[in-house]
C-alpha cells in the first residue's frame, strides 16, 4: 500500500475515531474533597453495576493507619492522608495498581478529645503539580506531586490562635483565584478563612472573625461574579476569593455541642446548607451582593456532615446522624420545600452521582446503587466493600472507586 492508497486513508479515519472515543471516554480526575467541582458530582464516567455476588473487582488495597480523610486522585496518582503512631504521614500512590511513588511524614500529638480516631481528617488537595495537606492539629503543607519534596509548612493553630475544636481541624483547604484558602478558624484574629499564596504558602488575607468547622469551602460563579461560600462554626458566608472581602453573611449553627459538615450547595441562584444537631436547613437565593432565605428547616434534609447531591432540581442526601444511629436517605425537592420520598433506616451515608446513577457509599463499608428519581426510590445493586467502618469519604476516578476504612483503602473496579 502506499500513502496515498485508499486503504490508508480509512484505516487512519479509523484509528482517528479510535483515540478520539478514547479521549472523550477517559474519565475525569477527583483532586479534592467531593471530586472535581466538590459538588459529589463525577463528569465522563462510563461505569457499570452488572456485577458478580461478590460485588465489583478489586483491584489493590493498602493497610492505612489512622484518619478520616479519603483520597484525592489526579495525573494517575492517588494521595493518602493517614497516621502512623506519632507522624501524619502523606503517601502518592500509583492510582490503578497501589504501587507506591512516594512517602513524606511529619510529626504530630494530636489527641482527640472525643472519637478515638487521632489522624487527619481533611482530603488532600491536588493542584497544578502540587499536593497540598491539612492535618488535625492544623500544620498545613504544600508538597511536590512527582516527588513528595515539601514546598512550605504553615502552623495555622499557632499563627491564627486557632482553637483545635472538637474532633481537631476537619475543613478541606480550596484553591481559587491562585490562592489556597482554608477554614483555619482564627476567631481572635479574625481569620476565620484564610488565604496562602500557592507557591511561598505566605497569607495574602484572612477574613471573618469565626472558629472554624468541618464544612469545606466550594467556590461558584454567578453571572460573572466569584462567590466563595463558607460555613464556619456559627457563620455562612460568601466572600471574594481574590481578597476575602465579605459579599454577604448570615447566622448558621448553634452553640453548644453541635457540628457544620456538609459543604454549601448551589442550585442555580440558591444556595442550600444542611446540618444536625437541631440546626437544620436553610435554602436562601442569592445575588452577587445579598442573599434572601427562603426557608429554613429541621423537618426536611438535616445531615450530620454528608453533602446532598443536587441532580435535576432536586436534593438526594442524608437526613440525621451517624452516632446516634438514626439516618435516612432523602430526596427533597428545595423549591417546593416537599420531600419527595424517604427510605427508613437506610443507615449513614455519602453519595456521589456518576454516570447518572448515585453510587452511596454507606458507612457500613456497603455499596449502594440508587436511579435518582423524584418519583420513588428506586435501589438498583449493592455490595459489600468493607467490613469497617468507612467514615473517609469515597473517591471516583477513571472508572476506579477509593473507599477506606479504619484499617484498610481499597480500589475497586466500575467500568
Amino acid at each position: 500500500m502506499t500513502p496515498s492508497d485508499p486503504r490508508i486513508s480509512r484505516l487512519l479515519a479509523i484509528f482517528v475515531g479510535m483515540m478520539t472515543w478514547v479521549m472523550e471516554a477517559r474519565a475525569g480526575e477527583w483532586p479534592q474533597i467531593l471530586g472535581p467541582r466538590r459538588n459529589g458530582v463525577a463528569g465522563e464516567e462510563s461505569l457499570s453495576h452488572d456485577w458478580p455476588d461478590t460485588g465489583p473487582k478489586k483491584l489493590w488495597e493498602k493497610k492505612v493507619g489512622g484518619g478520616l480523610a479519603g483520597v484525592a486522585v489526579a495525573e494517575g496518582t492517588a494521595i493518602l492522608f493517614h497516621r502512623e503512631e506519632d507522624r501524619e504521614v502523606v503517601e502518592a500512590l500509583d492510582a490503578a495498581t497501589g504501587r507506591q511513588k512516594w512517602k513524606a511524614d511529619y510529626p504530630t500529638t494530636y489527641r482527640p478529645s472525643f472519637v478515638d480516631d487521632d489522624g487527619p481528617r481533611c482530603v488532600p488537595v491536588i493542584h497544578d503539580g502540587g499536593v497540598y495537606v491539612f492535618g488535625a492539629q492544623g500544620g498545613l503543607r504544600a508538597l511536590d506531586l512527582k516527588t513528595g519534596a515539601k514546598r512550605w509548612e504553615r502552623d495555622t493553630h499557632q499563627d491564627f490562635g486557632a482553637q483545635e475544636g472538637y474532633f481537631g481541624a476537619g475543613s478541606s483547604p480550596i484553591v481559587a483565584a491562585e490562592r489556597l484558602i482554608v477554614n483555619v478558624g482564627g476567631a481572635r484574629m479574625a481569620a476565620g478563612m484564610a488565604a496562602f499564596d500557592l507557591e511561598t504558602g505566605k497569607t495574602l488575607w484572612q477574613s471573618v472573625d469565626d472558629q472554624a468547622s468541618y464544612s469545606s469551602p466550594v467556590v461558584v460563579d454567578r453571572d460573572g461574579v466569584a462567590h466563595l461560600f463558607c460555613v464556619t462554626r456559627l457563620k455562612a458566608s460568601s466572600l471574594d476569593p481574590a481578597t476575602g472581602k465579605v459579599r454577604f453573611q448570615f447566622d448558621f449553627g448553634s452553640r453548644g455541642p453541635t457540628v457544620n459538615g456538609a459543604n454549601p450547595v448551589v442550585v442555580g441562584d440558591r444556595l442550600f446548607l444542611t446540618a444536625s444537631y437541631g440546626v437544620g436547613a436553610v435554602f436562601a437565593e442569592f445575588d452577587a451582593n445579598s442573599a434572601k432565605t427562603l426557608w429554613a428547616s429541621d423537618e426536611i434534609l438535616s445531615s450530620q456532615y454528608t453533602t446532598p447531591i443536587a441532580f435535576e432540581g432536586m436534593l438526594y442526601g442524608i437526613d440525621g446522624r451517624q452516632d446516634i444511629g438514626v439516618a435516612e436517605l432523602r430526596c427533597i425537592d428545595p423549591a417546593t420545600r416537599k420531600v419527595k420520598w424517604s427510605r427508613a433506616d437506610f443507615g449513614y451515608a455519602t453519595p456521589i452521582h456518576a454516570d447518572g446513577r448515585l453510587w452511596v457509599m454507606k458507612t457500613d463499608g456497603e455499596l449502594v446503587v440508587v436511579r435518582p428519581d423524584p418519583a420513588k426510590y428506586m435501589e438498583i445493586a449493592r455490595a459489600k466493600l468493607l467490613s469497617g467502618t468507612a467514615r473517609a469519604l469515597p473517591a471516583l476516578s477513571e472508572g476506579r472507586l477509593y473507599v477506606r476504612d479504619e484499617s484498610v483503602l481499597r480500589c475497586f473496579e466500575l467500568r
